[in-house]
């Protein structure tokens, strides 16, 4: 990677821009229909997600840090703000698609005069105060890039016409042999977890601390479509003794029998993918699995979920490469290559589940204020996931990276990998 691709440390005006415009075009496939309409609660609509990104940055750095600065329009305060009880009032998550006024073009308007001014705020000679929290407020939009896709795919997946939203997206389905699963052992060791580096990180990744990790073993890869058709295959999705109560209680309640845009058709399994409806790729990661799901599936092959910690000893020192929203591939696929000395795929493709419980690291403390809220308040009833998807974009995630989700989630590209105690 290279100048402000790596980071936005030095936030330069070209680097702000680049994000910016990389949401406007990954919305750009969907019609102003789509981009108003919100499938379920915990999916929001495309124009929502356009301008909420636009809300922080008018919030956090405009309001308070260009004096004179006039409020684009007083009540998005209320219709765009997420969760930020500290900021006042929020219109409900689960309406958000009743949003039909402002329009997508008030909207898109909307981030525009935004733009144009955070541009004037990097333009100022002391613009040091507003550095890193616009940093944060890209990191966050990137975030909302993911969800913008992940959220789309479950809209357009909604429709019974199972619309595309890319057709010409490449199809590798099962065109490769799925590489052998090997195990990677380490050691017991007291490891340093987390980051407190000069590079951005979230205020969940930090602080650095020790933790003694016992000897453990990691699969190579991930877990493909065709090992977790075995375990569907099996019966096992009607087999109380794999599941955790609550996740078998869930998959009653949800009439789960595959993972999340499984189809059955014509006596083959097919895949809803944001290029349409193909045949399910036998060689790539499975994904669109809740936690539970994920574990279930790691009791059935007589193996467990890593911890985050075991997951970040063994990413520590891989390059952050991998199937990425670069890729153009907005799919999971297949690994090409055997595994060397260390994991693959253990960055993009899917987010891979963990054991661990979204928890604070010892001595962690919120910021102060409004921005506090972003990630700490939420260390509840969540499960760690670690190493970005294919809708991640490459310079979003880094070892230290913590992801979290409610264990029934599986709208996301979420599936697993391997692990076991040493034997």
């Amino acid at each position: 990677m290279h100048d402000d691709h790596a980071s936005f440390e030095a936030l330069s005006p070209r680097a702000f821009a680049r994000v910016r415009a990389q949401t406007e075009r990954l919305a750009a496939p969907l019609s102003a229909e789509d981009c108003c309409v919100q499938s379920m609660p915990d999916a929001s609509p495309t124009k929502w997600h356009l301008a909420h990104t636009s809300w922080f940055f008018e919030t956090f750095v405009l309001e308070r840090m260009l004096p004179g600065y006039r409020v684009f329009d007083p009540a998005f305060r209320v219709l765009f703000n997420s969760y930020y009880n500290g900021v006042g009032e929020q219109h409900p998550r689960s309406q958000r698609g009743l949003l039909t006024r402002p329009s997508l073009a008030e909207v898109l308007a909307y981030r525009a005069h935004v733009d144009r001014h955070v541009l004037e705020v990097l333009a100022k000679e002391h613009a040091d105060a507003a550095v890193a929290v616009i940093e944060l407020g890209l990191h966050h939009e990137q975030q909302h890039q993911e969800l913008l896709l992940t959220d789309a795919k479950h809209l357009l997946f909604s429709n019974p016409l199972r619309p595309a939203y890319r057709t010409e997206l490449v199809r590798t389905q099962n065109r490769v042999e799925t590489a052998p699963l090997r195990w990677h052992r380490f050691e017991t060791e007291i490891r340093q977890l987390g980051s407190d580096g000069p590079h951005f990180h979230f205020d969940n990744e930090a602080p650095r601390h020790p933790a003694l990790v016992p000897a453990f073993e990691i699969a190579s890869r991930l877990v493909t479509n065709g090992e977790f058709l075995a375990f569907v295959e099996s019966g096992a999705y009607a087999e109380p003794a794999c599941w955790l109560a609550d996740g078998f209680a869930t998959l009653r309640s949800e009439g789960w029998q595959a993972p999340g845009y499984w189809e059955f058709r014509d006596g083959a399994w097919h895949e809803f993918t944001l290029g349409g409806l193909r045949p399910l790729d036998l060689a790539a990661p499975v994904s669109h699995v809740s936690f539970y799901e994920a574990d279930a599936f790691a009791r059935w092959s007589d193996a467990r979920l890593p911890s985050e910690a075991e997951w970040e000893i063994a990413a520590t020192g891989a390059a952050v490469a991998g199937n990425f929203v670069e890729s153009e591939a907005l799919h999971p696929v297949p690994l090409t290559e055997e595994a060397g000395a260390a994991p693959s795929q253990l960055f993009g493709d899917v987010w891979e589940w963990t054991q661990s419980p979204y928890l604070a690291y010892p001595g962690f403390r919120p910021a102060a204020g409004a921005i506090g809220e972003y990630n700490g308040k939420f260390m509840c009833n969540q499960f760690v996931l670690r190493g970005g998807s294919c809708a991640t974009p490459r310079d979003h995630v880094r070892a230290t990276y913590r992801n979290f989700f409610p264990p029934a989630a599986r709208w996301q590209w979420s599936g697993l990998r391997l692990a076991r105690d040493t034997r």
